[in-house]
C-alpha cells in the first residue's frame, strides 16, 4: 500500500482520504506462544527403549533428552546432534533403573547444572533425588536416600516442575491443582516444605498429565489426561506465585495424530520450541512457538499500514499522557503466509463433475495458467479437455474436446504435460507403459500425436497409476498400486522419453495407505504427496535431499478427502500452492480445496472491542481499516473496525 493515504479499500468498498502522519510500526517477537504454534513436520519416537512413556526433560542447551515410563521404570538418555532439533535425536545408550524407589516413574527433572537428578511417581506418591558424578550422564547417577512425600496434597501425582534457580518446585496430578513448595536450600528436596499455595487448574480439564514454566516465570502451560494433545496458557500476575495463576483463554490444538495424553510438555531455553511427547504412541513432536509482534508507535503517526508476513500481534505504543485522547488508524492487508499448507486445507465447496466425459477418473491435471484442466481415465480411454472462464475455478470449467490413447492403452491412470504444453505423457496400466506424444499446437490435445516413443515400468510394478515429472524433465516418478511403492526415473534428455532408464530408487508409502494411487511433489522437491483410498486421504512427506524420494519420511500430517469421495485417484497442485484439486472414482466429481493460510492477526487484551471480541483476520487479498482511541495513556484502548475489506 502506498504511503501517499490516498486509501482505496479492495473489492470495491469505498475510499477514503487520510491525512495524518504515518507513523513507524515496530516489528518484535516472543516466545512461549501458543497462539503462534506451529508443527514444525519434526518428531522422534522412543518407543525403543519404552512404551508407556510419562515424562521428557531436555537438557537446558538442546545437545540432550531424556524419558522415563512405566513400563521399565527406568530413565533413558538421547543425544541431538542439532541442537533443539528433535528429528536428530539418537539414543545414547545409557540409563538409569529407578525400580528401587519408584514402580511408576511419572516425572523426571534436573537440576540446572546436571548435577542432580529428581524422579517422582505414584506408587510412592514421593519425589526421589539422585546425585550425577559426570553432569547430564544419567548412567553416572546414583540414589541420595533422600525423598520428600507430596501425598499430603496429591495421591496420584504426574508431573514435577522447578523454578529455574531451584528455590521452588511445583506438583500437580489428578487432584486438577499445580501445588508450590519451597525449598530452603535450593535443589535439595530434603529442605522442602509446602507453602499453602497452589493454583486451580480444573476450569479447563481434568487429570493434570503435564506442566510448563516460561523461563520468567508468568506463564504456565498445561495439559490434561482428558483433553488429549490440548495445551492451555495460564497468566501469573507475580512470577513463579501459581497462587496468582488465572486462565488466559489461549490454548492450541495440534493437528498432528496425538492418540493419548501429552505425557511430556517442555519448550526450548527461550521459548521458542515447544515439545509434546504423545502416551499413545511414544513420538515426541516438535512445534516453533514465536510470535511476531508489529506495534504502532502512537508518537511518530497517526496512520500505520500492516501487511503481515506471518501470523502476528498488533499492540500500540507511547501514546499521549493520561487525560489526552489519542489515536491510531491501521490499514491492515493479509496476504498468504503459507501455501502448500496440507495440515490447514480445507473444502472449498467447489467442485465439477465429469461424469458426462469419464465414468472412471484417473488423474487430474492442469495448464500452469489455469485456464485449461485435463481427465483422463479407462472408462473412456482418453484426454478429455476443459476451459476454465476463470483461472482455476474448477466451477466456470466446460468441456472442449478430447484425444483417444486406446492405441496406445486400455487403462490410462495419468497424464502430464512438459511446462509449455508441446509434449503429453500418458501413463496406462494396461501395459504398463508411459507413452510420449507431441503436440503441434500447445495445450490443445487435438493437436496432439503419438511420437511411438514408450518406456515400460513392469520390471518395476505392474500396476502403475500415477506419473509426475520433475519440472525440469530430467526425471519422473510412478506410483505402483500394488507394492504401494513410488520409483524414480531418470532422463538423459530432458523430456525425451526414449532416453528413460530407472534410476533404482524407490520409497514404499504402505505403512500410510495400503491402496496409494497417486504421487505429486511441491514444486522444490522437499514436499511429496501421496493419494490413497484406502484411508481415502493425502499424506505429506518431507525428502530430506530434494527429490530424492529415499530420503523420505512420513510427517504424520494427513488430509481426508472423504466427505467429498471415497475413492480418491489422483491430486493436483495450483501451480503457486494456494489451491489443490482432487478427484474420485466414487463420484466422477473434481472437488476444490484451499491450502493456503492467512496470517492470524491478534491483539492484546488491553483492547476493548466491540461485542467484546476482536474482528477476524482479513481474509488473503483483503483489507481492513481499524480505529483504535485511548484516554488514559494506553492502560486500555477502544478499537473498533471501520472498514471491513470483505463487505
Amino acid at each position: 500500500m502506498a504511503n501517499d493515504k490516498d486509501f482505496k479499500v479492495k473489492n470495491g468498498i469505498k475510499s477514503a482520504a487520510y491525512h495524518e502522519a504515518v507513523g513507524t510500526v515496530v516489528s518484535g517477537s516472543e516466545g512461549y506462544s501458543l497462539v503462534a504454534a506451529s508443527y514444525d513436520s519434526k518428531s522422534f519416537s522412543v518407543a525403543s527403549q519404552e512404551g508407556n512413556s510419562r515424562s521428557l526433560f531436555i537438557k537446558p542447551d538442546g545437545l540432550a533428552f531424556y524419558i522415563t515410563g512405566v513400563n521399565n521404570d527406568t530413565v533413558y538418555q538421547y543425544t541431538m546432534s542439532t541442537a533443539w532439533d528433535i528429528s536428530t535425536g539418537s539414543y545414547a545408550s545409557k540409563s538409569l533403573s529407578v525400580a528401587a524407589q519408584e514402580l511408576n516413574p511419572n516425572s523426571v527433572f534436573f537440576k540446572s547444572d546436571g548435577t542432580k537428578l529428581y524422579v517422582m511417581g505414584s506408587s510412592g506418591d514421593d519425589i526421589n533425588q539422585y546425585s550425577l558424578s559426570t553432569a547430564w550422564d544419567i548412567s553416572t547417577a546414583t540414589f541420595d536416600s533422600v525423598t520428600f512425600s507430596i501425598a499430603s496434597q496429591e495421591t496420584t501425582p504426574y508431573d514435577l516442575q522447578f523454578k529455574s534457580d531451584g528455590t521452588k518446585l511445583y506438583v500437580s496430578g489428578s487432584a486438577n491443582k499445580v501445588y508450590q513448595y519451597s525449598l530452603s536450600t535450593a535443589w535439595d528436596i530434603s529442605t522442602a516444605s509446602y507453602d499453602t499455595v497452589f493454583a486451580d487448574v480444573s476450569s479447563t480439564g481434568s487429570n493434570v498429565q503435564s506442566t510448563a514454566f516460561s523461563a520468567d516465570g508468568l506463564s504456565l502451560f498445561v495439559s490434561y489426561i482428558s483433553t488429549q494433545g490440548v495445551v492451555y496458557l495460564y497468566t501469573l500476575s507475580t512470577a513463579w506465585d501459581v497462587s496468582t495463576a488465572s486462565y488466559s483463554s489461549v490454548s492450541f490444538t495440534p493437528n498432528e495424530s496425538i492418540t493419548g495424553a501429552v505425557v511430556g510438555l517442555t519448550f526450548d531455553s527461550n521459548g521458542s520450541k515447544m515439545y509434546l511427547m504423545d502416551y499413545g504412541t511414544d513420538l515426541i513432536y516438535q512445534y516453533s512457538t514465536v510470535l511476531n509482534t508489529k506495534t504502532l508507535d502512537l508518537s511518530t503517526g497517526s496512520v500505520f499500514e500492516i501487511t503481515p508476513t506471518s501470523d502476528i500481534q498488533v499492540s500500540l505504543s507511547n501514546p499521549a499522557d493520561s487525560g489526552t485522547v489519542s489515536g491510531a488508524t491501521l490499514l491492515l492487508e493479509n496476504v498468504a503466509i503459507s501455501t502448500y499448507d496440507l495440515a490447514n486445507a480445507s473444502y472449498d465447496g467447489v467442485s465439477f463433475s465429469v461424469a458426462g466425459q469419464e465414468t472412471n477418473p484417473a488423474c487430474v491435471t492442469f495448464k500452469p495458467d489455469g485456464t485449461k484442466m485435463y481427465v483422463t481415465g479407462n472408462a473412456g480411454d482418453d484426454v478429455n479437455e476443459y476451459d476454465l472462464g476463470t483461472p482455476w475455478d474448477i466451477s466456470t470449467a466446460s468441456y472442449l474436446q478430447n484425444f483417444s490413447v486406446s492405441s496406445q492403452d486400455l487403462g490410462p491412470t495419468d497424464v502430464q504435460f512438459k511446462p509449455d504444453g508441446t509434449k503429453m505423457y500418458i501413463c496406462g496400466n494396461g501395459n504398463d507403459r508411459v507413452y510420449q506424444y507431441s503436440l503441434s499446437t500447445a495445450w490443445d490435445v487435438s493437436a496432439a500425436s503419438y511420437d511411438s516413443v514408450f518406456f515400460s515400468l513392469t520390471s518395476q510394478g505392474t500396476s502403475p497409476s500415477s506419473l509426475f515429472f520433475k519440472p525440469d524433465g530430467t526425471s519422473f516418478y510412478t506410483i505402483d498400486y500394488t507394492p504401494d511403492t513410488i520409483f524414480k526415473y531418470d532422463l538423459s534428455t530432458p523430456w525425451d522419453l526414449s532416453t528413460a532408464s530407472y534410476s533404482g530408487s524407490s520409497f514404499t508409502v504402505n505403512s500410510q495407505d495400503t491402496a496409494a494411487f497417486c504421487v505429486s511433489f511441491k514444486p522444490d522437491g522437499t514436499k511429496m504427496y501421496v493419494v490413497g483410498s484406502t484411508g481415502d486421504d493425502i499424506n505429506q512427506y518431507s525428502l530430506g535431499t530434494a527429490w530424492d524420494i529415499t530420503t523420505a519420511t512420513f510427517d504424520n500430517i494427513t488430509f481426508s478427502v472423504v466427505g467429498q469421495d471415497n475413492v480418491p485417484w489422483s491430486m493436483f497442485w495450483k501451480s503457486d500452492g494456494t489451491k489443490m484439486y482432487v478427484v474420485g472414482d466414487q463420484t466422477d466429481t473434481i472437488y476444490q480445496y484451499s491450502t493456503a493460510t492467512p496470517a492470524t492477526i491478534t491483539y492484546p487484551t488491553n483492547i476493548t472491542w466491540p461485542g467484546g471480541t476482536a474482528p477476524t483476520s482479513p481474509a488473503i487479498g483483503e483489507t481492513d481499516v481499524i480505529i483504535f482511541t485511548t484516554r488514559d495513556g494506553g492502560t486500555t484502548y477502544n478499537a473498533a473496525l471501520a472498514i471491513d475489506g470483505a463487505a
